[in-house]
């Protein structure tokens, strides 16, 4: 009979909609026990802590306090962007490991103080990128890998959703940032390139805009182009003010290596052509499917980090988005903002 492994205990830092979400992710896993609500507003997390069936003693308004109080074995910082930097590195401080959301940080001088913290403690510090836990995204992934393609020379990514944030006397942080789209939506393709292609990014030309009857007052339409580390080029347009005829929230992507191409639209699983073996030449080479691996992936989303965090705490096994590692994602993000303010090509750095 299989040895019994003791859920390990969580707090949850930030208790707005996101956060609960969390709750319920720890709540819903076999390993995981959600022990703690934080909120900088006492009135949210006494809300969270009686949603979530806490006692009253387990909400609080600050993350060293709930640590000192409860002992928990891992912080899940969920709170907005701003917040981000001084949550975890106060939960990394004090020896915990930290599961946060994306953005990493609100720069990147808070992000490397973040790969600092971490370093220090010797705690491991991840952010959960949940695009990456998805099967058809494991799939490219690992065609990409396995050099179904060829060598990889262009990735496109389309991203077009008209999305209402705000409500009647609610106006949501994402309306008034300055670069909504870019900071906090973007970051999950400029991700998935990486995640896909398994380049780091060089440089970028970027141009953002705030379309004509737009909502928001940042720059929510995007349009860059991003030089990677083998030389292949990843373009990417997008827009959060764009009704009608939405993409995936994944974005719909087309990924052209030497010998074919991968399209992936909709959500719909991927599709590829390729150039046939021993094909006669001609003005365009006769085409053969390309068939994808069969990958499978530990949970969906939020709850497929939620697993490889757990795996990593409870087996030692590595986690794909240490904040050592997703700083490069986080760099394309603030390249982009960089170069659509000079209006020129950006090296990528962190």
């Amino acid at each position: 009979m299989a040895a019994k492994v003791s859920k390990k205990r969580a707090i949850v830092v930030g208790c707005g909609g996101m956060g609960r979400a969390w709750m319920k992710n720890l709540q819903d896993n076999p390993r995981a026990e959600l022990v703690g609500v934080v909120d900088v507003r006492s009135d949210a997390a006494q809300s969270a802590a009686k949603d979530f069936a806490l006692p009253p003693e387990s909400a609080f308004t600050s993350v060293a306090a709930a640590i000192k109080a409860l002992k928990p074995d891992f912080v899940c910082d969920i709170t907005i962007p701003a917040a981000h930097c001084p949550t975890t590195v106060a939960a990394l401080k004090l020896g915990v490991p930290v599961l946060g959301e994306k953005p990493l940080a609100n720069s990147m001088a808070e992000a490397r103080m973040m790969v600092a913290a971490a370093a220090k403690s010797g705690a491991t510090s991840m952010i959960s990128q949940s695009r990456r836990y998805e099967v058809h995204h494991a799939a490219i992934r690992e065609g990409i890998r396995k050099g179904v393609i060829g060598d990889i020379t262009t990735l496109n990514c389309d991203f077009y959703i008209g999305a209402h944030f705000s409500r009647v006397g609610h106006l949501d942080f994402r309306d008034t940032m300055e670069s909504p789209l870019i900071l906090d939506m973007s970051i999950h393709h400029f991700d998935l390139a990486r995640y896909f292609f398994a380049a780091d990014p060089v440089s970028v030309y970027c141009h953002e805009f705030n379309p004509k009857g737009s909502w928001y007052q940042g720059d929510v339409a995007a349009s860059a182009i991003f030089e990677m580390g083998n030389g292949a080029i990843f373009t990417y347009r997008g827009s959060w003010c764009a009704d009608g005829r939405h993409t995936s929230w994944h974005g719909d992507w087309r990924i052209i290596g030497q010998r074919g191409t991968i399209t992936y639209e909709n959500d719909q699983a991927p599709r590829g052509e390729r150039c046939k073996k021993g094909a006669k030449p001609g003005f365009c080479t006769e085409q053969e499917p390309v068939v994808l691996p069969v990958t499978t992936i530990n949970g969906s989303g939020i709850a497929g980090s939620l697993n490889e965090f757990l795996d990593h705490l409870i087996k030692g096994k590595p986690v794909q988005c240490e904040t050592k590692d997703n700083i490069k994602s986080l760099a394309m993000v603030f390249a982009a903002m960089k170069s659509a303010r000079s209006g020129k090509r950006e090296k990528v750095t962190w």
